[in-house]
């Protein structure tokens, strides 16, 4: 089939590879313009617009895919159907009424649960041991069209974002071959979601990532560990300069009557031999694996403490004036 793609990601890349390797002809590429990273602030284009081009796609870059003049080259493509995965714009109807097959998009959860921007962090989040991919077609409203295929992908207790991610965009891109010939050839019967069982996964802000010591649990806090990695990195704040906990496990072990947030030495027992120190919460303790400073690089927790010694006995806060 002609197929017009569109997408940015690294979770997009694993779909477009895919598409490419399955012989599919691809007439453009859409992806988000390049982006300022680093320090630098040089630009960086997205993952799809570097695999495009190493494939020699044609790959467009507009502000806005919905602008007419933009719908307009789409048509002229005469695509058969639309591919989106993490695109990052929202496709409004003109588009969307372009492929004669419509368009599909890989989407990373098992809809209806956790549509939105951040349904990967929202599982960990919220602690489920079930994810997976749909594959549905695209409507208005958000993440809200019928499906085509799920496919299910298990939550390991020790899942980051990063890692969960990837083997969902795996299991995305090989369930997207097998939908295309069938739902080209109408053998695939597209279900309505289940309104009353819908979730949301709302976009990611920096401050999301901030632990709050005294008001959530050791498990909340280990997940929220795991769900913000790699970005916006889950952060307290130590004599008021931020420290970033890239890596902890909740403890067997409680450290009362210290106040929640208080660093404690690492005890035998329940612990990782990685723990660098445990910090204290409402009810278990959470021990510390990797952290970074600021201005400093991830490093193990234990090396941490063996420069700092006097954090021993500090309180980790959720605002650096706190």
């Amino acid at each position: 089939m002609r197929i017009v793609f569109m997408g940015s990601p690294d979770f997009a890349a694993r779909a477009l590879g895919a598409l490419i390797d399955s012989g599919h002809e691809i007439v453009a590429v859409f992806t988000q313009p390049d982006r300022p990273v680093g320090r630098g602030r040089k630009l960086s284009p997205p993952p799809v617009k570097r695999l495009a081009l190493q494939h020699g796609l044609q790959v467009c870059q507009p502000p806005s895919i919905s602008a007419p003049a933009v719908v307009d080259e789409i048509r002229a493509m005469q695509p058969d159907v639309g591919v989106i995965a993490a695109y990052g714009q929202i496709l409004k109807q003109p588009v969307l009424d372009v492929p004669r097959l419509g368009v599909l998009n890989v989407h990373a959860s098992l809809l209806p649960r956790w549509r939105g921007a951040s349904p990967v962090i929202a599982a960990i989040l919220a602690g489920d041991t079930m994810s997976g991919a749909t594959i549905m077609r695209v409507v208005q409203k958000l993440d809200a069209g019928p499906v085509l295929d799920q496919v299910e992908v298990p939550v390991r207790p020790d899942d980051t974002t990063f890692t969960l991610t990837e083997r969902i965009a795996d299991a995305g891109a090989a369930l997207l071959l097998a939908v295309l010939p069938r739902y080209a050839s109408r053998e695939l019967t597209p279900r309505e979601q289940d309104e009353t069982r819908v979730t949301y996964a709302p976009q990611v802000k920096k401050s999301d990532a901030i632990i709050d010591w005294e008001r959530e649990s050791a498990g909340q806090i280990e997940r929220k560990v795991r769900a913000y990695n790699p970005w916006p990195v889950a952060h307290s704040y130590l004599a008021g300069l931020p420290l970033r906990i890239i890596e902890a496990v909740v403890s067997e072990r409680r450290s009362h009557p210290d106040t929640p947030g208080t660093i404690v030495a690492a005890a035998d027992g329940g612990l990782p031999r990685r723990a660098g120190f445990v910090v204290t919460t409402g009810d278990l303790d959470v021990a510390v694996i990797t952290v970074q400073g600021p201005g400093g690089r991830p490093m193990s927790a234990a090396d941490y403490l063996n420069g700092h010694r006097e954090i021993l006995g500090k309180r980790l806060r959720s605002a650096p004036d706190a």
